[in-house]
């Protein structure tokens, strides 16, 4: 079912495609509080744009960069402690595909100093931090920050904020900008706040976009889980507690009513009880957790546990080894309830439904609850709401049209060979969930390998269940199997044949995002691995260019913009500038959804020359080459933001990826891109490019 949810997530990805902007969606602020006469809080606060997430200062391996906080020491004071933040949200982030920590709309960090002396100080920081939305990350950023300790005999209970960066609202710049002038400041900083002007107002635009696709990604989410609870509903029907059961209760309402208008009234009744007792379990789960809370415990790694738990139970239940069921005296109570008759009496006996087939329905809802929690919000209502409308359905209509009933199947083993079916859906789907425990603690005891492994047993057993090569306690006899059975178990068969070669580090695009990814993975490159010695893409007979790497799909790529472009002007070749990081997830998708397509691959290795510019390299500038920022006026310590601070003059863009293809004179061939998962669009986009080379 997430490959359902994975599928929409790329098609929403498709449309933030962006060519030129400039995003700056944080800005920080500071204050301190007064503790004692000598202890004070340093309090930075960041507020978050709409959509963006903030990181926690602890994040899981191979996830986004945390947020990291350095002061400068002096005799002055003494640090108390570690810094405090406060309460986040713990979910599955759909760029990581990790559990991670992280702050919507705003986050506090409080750090805890003790002063030394009599006298007041100046403490100054800095803060590292990276954000993201649901389809792209920006390159780390840094900003300073600035506190300010007056001497303990002068010091009031609190003091106000200040802001200590230009991330500030174009209100909020224009006003300090007024200050700065009667304070006589001097031109670079009016300069400065100008150059966030332009930016705030150049994101304004994207922030309202990125607001309407989220709004539209979250209706879209919803109604995938509608539809799936739908075809849970429709496949419960399919099981031995229910199926039986629509004759019956059709037969009762169509005999007992005086009228067919009369019979066909209550059969609706019936079911639009049912519907109100399955949507209420979904309102009573959304209510007792709470509509944001729900998301963050369902991510929670023991709940996570406990969900693989419950889910091997309900496997376990429909595979035949012990059935779950309600107490008897509740179905007792309830019988006698349904003799009333009336709209009170069919509401018991939609109830006596729900209890009697608890054993097969009981299962299904457990696993929609659970995979409807990991959503959040409203999910398991909307859950229930799709689950009971398609079990209620078919008592009105056949209540409606009786002829109907003539095309149903009989009763028979087929019913359980459904409930075990599922069981093995269930089992495999429980994995997942230990699975997501399992990456969060960074155990590494469900790998990738293992996890397949796992699976590959699963639906194995699966088939040679489904051709009859397996027998469970509760199956009848089975002398031959039907086209159907046959059929499914050839898909099944095949699912499994092509989830084999991932042991050895197939990609499997088709159930992308169940398995964990390949880099937590005992061999993260294939067993065997092994890069081409000379070069990939260069011949023999050719020379290894100075300065180059062997990148993605052994592409040879330049890390460094003057080289790069310097070779493509010897051999006569137009560049392809690739913003990246080495914490985009998208980039990563990019180089292994489309780049690995062979006509796109024959391009980036025949046709072009690949600069690849990681905007988080964290290796410092080498000495003599260090700059100060054009647009902060902060000294650039990181290789990385060099490149990024590149992407933002030359491009007027600051997200990844981003693709520029460029002739020898720097100019564009064409008008660059971003994410573009589509395969047939970006290969006509380098296409078109590559063709305006002259």
């Amino acid at each position: 079912m997430k490959n359902i949810y994975l599928l929409l997530f790329l098609a929403t990805a498709c449309l933030t495609s962006v060519n030129s902007q400039i995003l700056d969606p944080v800005k920080w602020s500071t204050s301190i509080k007064k503790i004692s006469d000598t202890e004070y809080d340093l309090i930075s606060k960041a507020t978050i744009e709409d959509n963006w997430h903030l990181y926690s200062q602890a994040v899981p391996e191979n996830g986004p960069l945390p947020t990291v906080f350095t002061f400068e020491e002096n005799d002055a004071y003494q640090s108390v402690g570690k810094i405090k933040e406060s309460k986040g949200t713990t979910a599955m982030d759909p760029v990581f595909d990790m559990v991670i920590t992280f702050f919507s709309n705003s986050a506090t960090f409080t750090k805890r100093i003790k002063l030394t002396g009599n006298k007041g100080t100046t403490i100054k920081g800095e803060v590292e931090f990276m954000v993201c939305d649901d389809t792209r990350c920006l390159p780390p950023n840094y900003v300073d920050l600035v506190f300010k300790i007056p001497a303990p005999e002068n010091t009031s209970e609190t003091v106000p904020l200040s802001d200590n960066n230009s991330n500030t609202s174009v209100s909020e710049t224009v006003r300090n900008i007024d200050d700065a002038i009667n304070a006589s400041v001097t031109a670079d900083t009016v300069t400065t706040a100008k150059a966030v002007t332009d930016t705030v107002q150049s994101s304004a635009k994207d922030s309202h976009e990125a607001v309407a696709q989220n709004e539209k990604h979250e209706k879209k989410g919803l109604w995938t889980i509608f539809l799936v609870a739908f075809l849970f509903g429709f496949t419960a029907l399919l099981t031995p507690c229910v199926f039986p059961m629509i004759p019956m209760t059709v037969s009762f309402f169509t005999k007992q009513s005086k009228t067919k208008a009369a019979g066909i009234k209550n059969a609706v009744i019936y079911g639009i009880a049912i519907i109100l007792i399955y949507v209420f379990l979904g309102a009573v789960v959304t209510w007792f957790f709470g509509a944001d809370a729900l998301n963050a415990l369902s991510t929670n790694v023991w709940f996570n546990v406990i969900f693989f738990l419950l889910l091997v139970i309900f496997a376990l239940s429909f595979l035949g080894a012990f059935e779950i069921m309600l107490p008897n005296s509740w179905a007792n109570k309830v019988d006698k309830q349904a003799d009333r008759g009336g709209i009170i009496g069919i509401f018991f006996m939609a109830l006596a439904l729900a209890i009697v087939s608890f054993s097969c329905t009981g299962p299904i809802v457990g696993t929609l609850l659970v995979e409807a929690a990991s959503k959040g919000g409203i999910a398991p209502f909307v859950g229930m709401f799709g689950f009971s409308l398609a079990l209620a359905l078919p008592f009105a209509l056949f209540a409606a049209f009786p002829g109907w009933m003539n095309s149903l199947p009989k009763s028979g083993g087929w019913l359980n060979t459904v409930k075990v079916f599922l069981g093995f859906l269930e089992l495999a789907l429980a994995f997942k969930f230990l699975s997501n425990a399992d990456l969060v603690l960074q155990l590494h005891w469900l790998e990738r390998e293992v996890f397949l492994a796992i699976w590959i047993a699963i639906f194995g057993a699966l088939a040679f269940y489904l051709f009859g090569k397996i027998q469970l306690p509760h199956d009848s006899p089975l002398s031959h199997i039907s086209v159907g059975r046959l059929s499914l178990g050839l898909i099944v068969l095949a699912f499994t044949v092509y989830m084999i070669p991932g042991l050895w580090g197939a990609p499997l695009k088709l159930i992308s995002g169940f398995p964990p990814a390949m880099n937590y993975s005992e061999s993260p490159y294939g067993v065997g691995f092994t890069k081409l010695g000379n070069g990939g893409g260069v011949s023999a007979a050719e020379e290894f260019p100075e300065g180059a790497h062997l990148g993605p799909h052994d592409i040879i790529s330049f890390h460094d913009y003057e080289t790069g472009l310097a070779y493509a002007k010897k051999i006569g070749k137009p560049v392809l500038v690739d913003f990246t990081g080495y914490a985009c997830v998208n980039c990563r998708k990019m180089e292994e959804r489309v780049w690995s397509e062979p006509k796109i691959l024959k391009l980036l290795k025949e046709e072009i020359v690949l600069i690849s510019l990681y905007v988080d390299d964290k290796r410092p500038l080498p000495e003599g080459e260090e700059v100060t920022s054009e647009i902060t006026g902060k000294k650039l310590r990181y290789i990385g933001q060099k490149w990024s601070e590149f992407q933002i003059l030359k491009y007027k863009a600051n997200a990844q990826p981003f693709y520029v293809l460029m002739g020898h004179d720097e100019q564009n061939l064409i008008e660059p891109v971003g994410y573009t998962p589509d395969i047939e669009e970006y290969y006509a986009w380098l296409q078109k490019g590559v063709g305006a080379f002259e």
